[in-house]
């Protein structure tokens, strides 16, 4: 922090001249920073201490985990990258971002499968691990000087860093203590407060000895020395201004923290990437509260010990993605036709099958609101930010048990491993469950006495006096007596239906970011929704006439949606799910499939909506998704 620094205010797509012995500070509205190494070696853990760090001076950030498909990938392997994107900006930051500005590699093959994944930008800072060059196997010395050669004739600009040399002076295991000597570099490069630093790597060791928080701190410390010996780059990014206190979590924390606050007791789950540290963190905290997190022998298992708890009078929930949703179809219907209470969880992966499971996809829309066989409504909602992935469970347990339904909850892997800092919630007793009616039914009152304009009915709880009914999965009466006759068989699919049709006058008309009317409507839901925003607020000041709208609710859609498209003359979707490409040989108006949102669209609102998707199991990047809407405009 004492640098004797020059100042200068560039923008990000110049270059920023050297001088020897004089830093020369950036000053940067945001900046994309990864760092990557082979699994094991501590990367993520060093990206997610420095986006803390950089929330707690208030900065507004943005975390991307970079996982490998394979659980333990063989070391040195360009599919084998592991680590942390942080996107650090003067703003409340709302996505990762473009391509990374600078990159701190701990060797030259996981850099190679970043750049060849286009995840860097043009003239990107490289800081590399230099012990390769001098490994004494020739053909890792061969591929590491081939790869540096390559990187340099490409114009990136590549600093050479003895990570492993230096760390040899403070610890005989530099490979576990490399992460802590970059986090130093990164301090030191971006300006952040080094007390802040120190604190973090101590809560980071918390649960280790002193000597190991000791033995960190001397790591982070010699980064912090090194680059202020050794590299004329700095950068500095102005704090967003925060009027209240935040919380940095990633999306599957916010989300156990959001069940808890929900005043559900009960979560059934079986471990399945990318939705499983949800329910890990809640098995260490929910006894705290009155909670328990029951682990099934498998999906089916646990949705059915879901529905169990719910049956017994609380509304419980049930965490997944998106193999084990297709195992929980059945249950789910189930609790559809019994009319139980049940929140479930899905935390979208690629697929189908084993697909990607540790990567980002949004196909799983259509599977939530159809999944079943036969008629079995529920609400189906999606999270769009860290902060609702805690206030949207509290929405859903309100809905399920108001209505007596299922209702699923989509997030995915973008937010689930993404960190974010929102502010602190302050907890509010209208966001609990009342007590367990148990007085008497009266003399007369049926189990399934539904409401002819609503399709509502009081909740009958085993116990309650006068209560006592069987329950199953059959098509029943009133009584709840199996019943197979089709007047009553109708009857109680019209019912179960109209609950989601009273459901959605509750909604209201959600905003458009934008132009009020105009050329184009982008409409998107879930993770997209930062991106989408950026990218058309980077065509709106190019003076065009665009704006997004945003979908939370996904059945039912809330009312207005079909006028609020009628304002543009034309309306398109982005998603990260399938949707073929018109200018694909075989693609013509008459085969052509879209994407999960815009089918939706077209078939209910008969509007001739466009869709753009990409699938490539990383986060979309707000570049893209801006020269998908130019060209749109410019081809109508």
């Amino acid at each position: 922090m004492n640098d004797s620094t020059a100042v200068s205010t560039l923008n990000d797509d110049q270059s920023s001249p050297v001088v020897a012995g004089q830093p020369q500070v950036r000053r940067l509205r945001d900046h994309v920073i990864e760092i990557i190494s082979d699994s094991g070696e501590g990367a993520q853990k060093c990206g997610q201490s420095f986006a803390s760090i950089a929330a707690k001076m208030g900065h507004g950030i943005w975390t991307v985990e970079i996982i490998p498909a394979e659980i333990e990938p063989p070391a040195r392997s360009i599919e084998g990258a592991s680590g942390n994107r942080i996107r650090v900006g003067s703003f409340e930051v709302a996505n990762g971002g473009d391509e990374a500005d600078l990159v701190v590699a701990f060797n030259e093959q996981v850099l190679l499968g970043r750049v060849r994944t286009g995840a860097l930008k043009p003239g990107c800072i490289i800081l590399l691990e230099n012990k390769w060059r001098h490994h004494q196997d020739l053909a890792i010395v061969a591929a590491y000087t081939s790869t540096y050669d390559k990187l340099v004739a490409d114009g990136y600009r590549v600093y050479e860093i003895p990570m492993e040399q230096v760390c040899l002076q403070h610890t005989s295991t530099p490979q576990r203590g490399k992460n802590m000597f970059v986090l130093g570099m990164l301090n030191r490069l971006y300006h952040q407060d080094l007390e802040l630093a120190r604190e973090q790597v101590a809560f980071t060791f918390r649960s280790k000895s002193a000597d190991v928080v000791d033995r960190n701190i001397k790591l982070l410390q010699a980064g912090y020395d090194w680059v202020g010996e050794n590299l004329d780059l700095r950068f500095e990014i102005p704090s967003a201004k925060r009027e209240q206190a935040q919380i940095v979590v990633s999306g599957n924390t916010s989300l156990a923290l959001g069940i808890m606050a929900s005043g559900m007791e009960i979560c059934a789950m079986y471990p399945i990437t990318p939705a499983t540290s949800a329910s890990h963190y809640l098995s260490e905290v929910f006894e705290n509260v009155g909670g328990l997190v029951h682990q099934a022998e498998d999906e089916i298992a646990a949705c059915g010990f879901a529905i169990g708890a719910s049956y017994a009078g609380k509304c419980s929930v049930t965490i997944t993605s998106g193999p084990g949703m297709a195992l929980k179809q059945e249950l789910i219907g189930l609790a559809a036709m019994a009319e139980i209470p049940l929140v479930i969880v899905n935390v979208q992966r690629g697929g189908p099958s084993t697909g990607l499971p540790t990567k980002v996809e949004q196909g799983d829309l259509l599977q939530a609101i159809f999944g079943t066989h036969g008629d079995a409504p529920r609400v189906v909602l999606a999270a769009a930010t860290i902060e609702e992935c805690f206030y949207l469970p509290i929405t859903a347990r309100k809905i399920a048990e108001a209505f007596n339904l299922p209702v699923v909850l989509l997030t995915d892997a973008n937010l689930a491993t993404a960190q974010q800092p929102f502010a602190r919630p302050r907890l509010r007793k209208d966001w609990f469950a009342a007590p367990v009616d148990q007085s008497a039914i009266p003399e007369g009152e049926a189990p399934y006495d539904w409401d002819h304009t609503t399709g509502l009915h009081r909740r009958f709880t085993p116990g309650q006096p006068g209560g006592m009914h069987t329950l199953t999965g059959l098509a029943h009466d009133r009584k709840s007596r199996v019943a197979y006759d089709p007047a009553t068989n109708e009857e109680g699919l019209r019912h179960r239906s109209l609950k989601l049709a009273a459901f959605q006058k509750t909604l209201t008309v959600p905003e458009v970011c934008g132009d009020a009317n105009g050329d184009l409507l982008v409409v998107g839901w879930g993770s997209t929704k930062g991106v989408i925003e950026e990218a058309v607020e980077q065509v709106r000041a190019e003076g065009q006439a665009v704006a997004c709208l945003h979908l939370t609710y996904l059945q039912p859609m809330a009312s207005g949606i079909g006028d609020i498209m009628k304002r543009y003359q034309q309306v398109m979707t982005v998603e990260m799910n399938w949707g073929d490409r018109v200018d694909d040989e075989l693609i013509d108006s008459e085969n052509r499939r879209y994407s999960s949102l815009a089918w939706l669209l077209r078939a209910r609102y008969l509007v001739d909506v466009d869709c753009w998707t990409e699938v490539q199991g990383q986060p979309l990047k707000p570049r893209s998704v801006a020269r998908v809407i130019r060209n749109k405009l410019t081809k109508e």
